[in-house]
């Protein structure tokens, strides 16, 4: 049998007395015979192992580079299944290209109502700690806060929660459609940190006014515009019409006036929010008449372009 005589040397060559056999067969040869051969390729293995490890590794590298892209929703970024995430497009792309005016009308308007929400759930979140101690209070009392309701408790997570509201609104939360949510964090996390800015410049008032000091002077805690600005925008401070100036000044006789200031920059800020809001709205409605016109030109209009055509003649005329 010439594989015998292989396995037990009697070729004088210097080959690999196994190369010539079965891979299936020389693997169970290997496995089970008491002889362990050092064939070429275990003799050329240390070698390799030498030489892949000092060699640089460029072309790990530019596969790495040559790798089909494949988007983030794919399980396996190694580039598999590449050919099938050619036409892929994520779901909110395909919503936002499919929607009618209408429905884009409607969104911008539940993005600003959903923003209040929003805003209460963030200044919920940063006046946690007030909330525990309420909490705490309601539950194991003292003899005093029993006979007070948690009076002291309740006054200073209403407080909490007002100002991070209008610090939260002064400070442009969720004031921008398409903004990060990274940066919205950013935002609210800059709320909390002027909140308890404040609270510890009061208590320096507080115990200055009690030692007889004088009483320091703190900068605004939301600069509404830099000296740089002003120069520039000198009509800053008339920018409010009659009857917001009225419901502002409303407003302020509601609130104490150490939070009287935050109030404003709230308000005005309330006001930015309104004036983008209805800029998109603008926006909207002049896509629509623009695309209302084009259908016209290609003789594509529909009943209700015309019915729309009728009204609008119908209003400027009025």
């Amino acid at each position: 049998m010439g594989w015998w005589d292989s396995l037990w040397g009697s070729n004088s060559s210097g080959a690999d007395p196994l190369s010539k056999l079965d891979p299936k067969l020389r693997e169970f040869l290997e496995r089970e015979s008491p002889v362990k051969y050092s064939t070429a390729q275990q003799q050329q293995a240390p070698a390799k192992e030498e030489k892949q490890a000092t060699a640089p590794k460029p072309e790990a590298q530019e596969g790495q580079a040559d790798r089909p892209i494949v988007p983030r929703e794919s399980q396996f970024q190694d580039g598999r299944y590449a050919h099938l995430w050619k036409t892929y497009k994520p779901l909110a792309e395909i919503e936002a290209a499919t929607k009618s005016d209408h429905e884009k009308l409607m969104d911008v308007l539940e993005a600003y109502k959903e923003r209040k929400n929003q805003i209460g759930k963030a200044a919920l979140e940063n006046c946690a700690l007030e909330q525990l101690d309420w909490r705490n209070c309601m539950s194991n009392p003292s003899f005093s806060e029993r006979m007070t309701m948690c009076r002291d408790q309740v006054k200073k997570f209403e407080r909490c929660y007002m100002m991070q509201t209008r610090l939260l609104k002064a400070l442009g939360y969720l004031s921008t459609y398409d903004r990060s949510p990274e940066v919205e964090e950013d935002i609210q996390l800059h709320a909390d940190t002027l909140y308890h800015r404040m609270l510890s410049q009061e208590a320096e008032i507080a115990a200055a006014k009690k030692e007889g000091r004088p009483i320091p002077k703190f900068p605004p805690l939301i600069p509404r515009v830099a000296a740089e600005q002003q120069k520039q925008q000198p009509q800053q401070e008339d920018e409010l019409t009659q009857e917001q100036r009225a419901t502002l000044k409303e407003r302020l006789k509601k609130v104490a006036e150490e939070d009287q200031a935050a109030e404003e920059e709230a308000y005005r800020a309330e006001l930015r929010v309104k004036a983008e809001v209805a800029s998109r709205v603008e926006d909207l409605w002049k896509k629509q008449e623009q695309d209302r016109q084009e259908r016209k030109e290609r003789g594509e209009e529909t009943l209700w372009d015309k019915l729309s055509g009728n009204f609008r003649s119908s209003d400027g005329k009025r």
